[in-house]
């Protein structure tokens, strides 16, 4: 099976199991990595939980996970550093335009995205060494301790707890940065007062898998329904002081998502918290539903530059597995519950 094949056609056809899109469009999901094979199941065929759990676990063993995983250096990191490569400093004129996303904070994050499973025995040795091993660039602080950016310690927040690490010191912190209008900022060292979605989708991911990993506290809970209500009196997009739209980029879909805010990546925020849908998502789910091409799927739209290390999918432009597997996700969750 060729999984980095983005072309296949894609058909609409009739619903299965209420998922828009049709069964060719999931026969298209499923002939893929396990990475993605997995949450098609779970997410939208309810399929037994011993299946998705066989599939799950070929995350770390078949395909991206896999390779992910083999990429990791002998020390515990990959590429040399936490946030950078070692080899970056001083010689950034030889990296691609962008942020090199090849060290070891974005692979991990990658790997949480994809689903690989923490209690493998292999991703529990990686991760074992990270933790020993790694260090901030900002000031050499223990990978799994953060350091003092709330966009940072949001992503690092979520990989602990879900790799299940001690990040109850982070967690702490994160509640402490929380800026008055409800968000957070990664500038907030700097004295920024004004929050950015950017950090604040990262801190609210953080915080919802921390909740998950250890029940989390009523100010945790709190500091997370606060942010997310920060998206939502914007709904996702708008500017809240003159109903303009925040940036164009965050119509624009992309996977990986990186630290990178977008309307797609709040509604599986949302969705993966769980309840019943705000209705000032709607509107964010009226664009998501408006970029489903004529074949079923959705395209990648906003593939961010920089050094990878192996793509997953074909490029902007091209049918996307990522983008449709989460946009049939979100759009299955917002349409079911007006039923209810």
């Amino acid at each position: 099976m060729d999984t980095s094949d983005s072309t296949t056609s894609v058909t609409a056809g009739s619903d299965v199991n209420g998922v828009a899109g049709g069964s060719d469009v999931i026969d298209w999901l499923l002939d893929s990595d396990p990475s993605v094979r997995w949450q098609v199941q779970r997410d939208l065929l309810d399929a037994a939980p011993e299946v998705v759990a066989a599939e799950r676990a070929r995350v770390a063993n078949d395909g991206w996970g896999a390779r992910f995983l083999d990429l990791e250096d002998p020390d515990g990191q990959w590429a040399g550093g936490a946030l950078f490569p070692a080899d970056y400093w001083g010689a950034r004129d030889t990296y691609e335009p962008g942020q090199p996303w090849n060290a070891t904070a974005p692979v991990l994050l990658v790997l949480r995205q994809i689903g690989i499973d923490p209690q493998d025995p292999r991703v529990r040795e990686s991760v074992a060494k990270v933790a020993a091993t790694c260090r901030w660039e900002h000031d050499g602080q223990r990978f799994f301790d953060g350091e003092v950016e709330p966009c940072i310690n949001g992503m690092t927040l979520g990989l602990g707890a879900y790799f299940g690490q001690d990040v109850e010191g982070i967690a702490a912190r994160l509640l402490t940065d929380q800026l008055p209008d409800g968000g957070w900022n990664c500038e907030v060292e700097n004295g920024a007062t004004v929050s950015s979605v950017h950090s604040t989708i990262s801190v609210l991911e953080g915080l919802l898998l921390h909740e998950r990993a250890t029940g989390g506290s009523p100010e945790s809970i709190a500091g997370r329904r606060r942010g997310e209500e920060y998206l939502l009196e914007r709904r996702l997009y708008w500017r809240k002081s003159t109903g303009e739209p925040m940036d164009p980029a965050f119509g624009q879909f992309a996977f990986p998502t990186r630290w990178h805010y977008d309307v797609l990546r709040a509604l599986d925020h949302f969705r993966d918290a769980g309840g019943m849908p705000d209705p000032r998502l709607a509107e964010g789910i009226e664009m998501v539903r408006s970029k489903s091409q004529a074949d079923g799927s959705w395209l990648l739209e906003n593939t961010y530059p920089g050094r990878v290390p192996f793509p997953m999918e074909d490029g902007d432009d091209r049918p996307s597995r990522w983008n449709t597997l989460r946009a049939l996700r979100v759009l299955r969750w917002w349409d079911e519950a007006a039923t209810l």
